[in-house]
């Protein structure tokens, strides 16, 4: 009987390429020339995730069988005891897409053909298209139209937009402000221009990011219905999913969900009840690839397709992840992209590309992606405090981002 194949060492590389600090896990193993990359980025708190991963998951790894991804991924989600928040998945993450990479290089086989093989050659991608004012905004989607993109994410002075009056209280603090009722009326307004300048055939989508009280989500996810969305996204914050069945209630308007959810309790009883049209979840912060296509084909026995978080802040190697998934899963949707620029494919070989509104994979074994570490080495990451997320309504009051 032949020896398993074991963890030799776990290596953490950070760089930042591009504005987003990203993690990625190398897992070496007792072949020669064998091992297996990873998606960690948890770009926010980039410390954290580094730290678990060298301290706490590298010690409870070396040694161990590689080939049992299974064991690993349920004995490291509770050998901390306390589980299912975003450091912890976003480590575990990093490790399982590593294994999974490792078994499907020593398979000989792109990691699709081992979730089930193909159902598409191809994955549709939505893009996103912003502007300062709602001319601006139709202008660029008519621009990614004539690149071959058909879903295009339409915002406008990005999230939250920007107001144009701000009646503050006297000594209110700095922040990243914003006035919800101005931004229900103005995103209403640019929707309605654009599908006007574009037409019916372009998929549109749009984002609200959870910014909107439960009620105001309602009245415009209502309002938005006649513009034929492909789906509005991130309607609600997760702390507020009971009010899911309320949107569904009253409009047809398709939701998709899921970008900060970490623990299944919050996307299961929205699949089972059939609340939302399309998944979206982080897949490094919900633990990898592993619960990814769980919930995917348990998503797909409800009817419900994918549409898994795909901005600069999931790297390449978190990008290639998803692509495998939207090549097999028979319920996939559409597959959101930030479309990289040269350095970060120097620095990832083998990073997906997109060609007429289609993402494509190379057919290498495993995840098909490799990352230069001398180049990323040259990109360190740097330490900041978060401004975007210090959100504040008019009166000065912290609200979610």
């Amino acid at each position: 009987m032949a020896s398993p194949t074991t963890i030799q060492d776990v290596q953490t590389i950070l760089t930042q390429p591009a504005g987003c600090r990203l993690i990625v896990v190398k897992i070496l193993t007792s072949r020669p020339g064998l091992y297996g990359l990873g998606c960690a980025t948890y770009t926010q708190r980039f410390h954290a995730v580094h730290t678990t991963i060298e301290k706490h998951l590298k010690p409870f790894l070396i040694g161990r069988d590689a080939d049992r991804i299974e064991e690993l991924w349920q004995m490291g989600m509770v050998n901390g005891y306390w589980r299912n928040g975003p450091v912890l998945n976003n480590a575990i993450s990093g490790v399982d897409m590593a294994l999974w990479d490792i078994k499907a290089k020593r398979a000989g086989m792109p990691l699709y053909q081992l979730l089930g093989g193909k159902c598409r050659e191809g994955a549709a991608v939505y893009v996103h298209a912003d502007g300062k004012d709602r001319a601006e905004v139709a202008e660029n989607v008519h621009k990614f139209r004539e690149q071959g993109y058909q879903h295009i994410r339409v915002q406008m002075g990005g999230y939250g937009g920007r107001a144009a009056r701000l009646h503050k209280p006297r000594g209110a603090p700095e922040g990243a402000y914003y006035a919800p009722r101005e931004y229900c009326r103005a995103m209403l307004d640019m929707i309605e221009h654009v599908r006007a300048a574009v037409g019916p055939d372009v998929e549109l989508l749009h984002d609200i990011h959870e910014r909107l009280r439960p009620i105001d989500a309602i009245a415009f996810a209502k309002a938005v219905e006649p513009f034929n969305l492909f789906f509005l996204e991130d309607p609600l914050a997760p702390e507020d999913l009971e009010w899911f069945r309320n949107i569904r209630e009253q409009c047809a308007t398709p939701i998709a969900m899921g970008e900060l959810f970490n623990h299944p309790r919050e996307w299961t009883p929205l699949i089972q009840d059939r609340l939302i049209d399309f998944i979206r979840m982080h897949i490094s912060q919900m633990g990898g690839l592993t619960p990814a296509r769980n919930v995917a084909a348990f998503a797909n026995m409800y009817g419900i397709r994918t549409a898994w978080h795909g901005p600069g802040d999931v790297s390449p190697v978190g990008h290639a992840a998803n692509l495998h998934l939207d090549l097999w899963a028979p319920n996939f949707g559409v597959q959101e992209w930030c479309r990289f620029n040269d350095l970060v494919y120097d620095l990832f070989p083998g990073t997906p590309e997109v060609h007429n509104g289609y993402m494509y994979p190379n057919d290498q074994p495993g995840l098909g992606i490799d990352i230069n570490e001398d180049l990323a080495a040259r990109y360190p990451c740097t330490d900041e405090v978060i401004q975007w997320t210090q959100t504040r309504a008019p009166d000065g009051g912290p609200v979610r981002p």
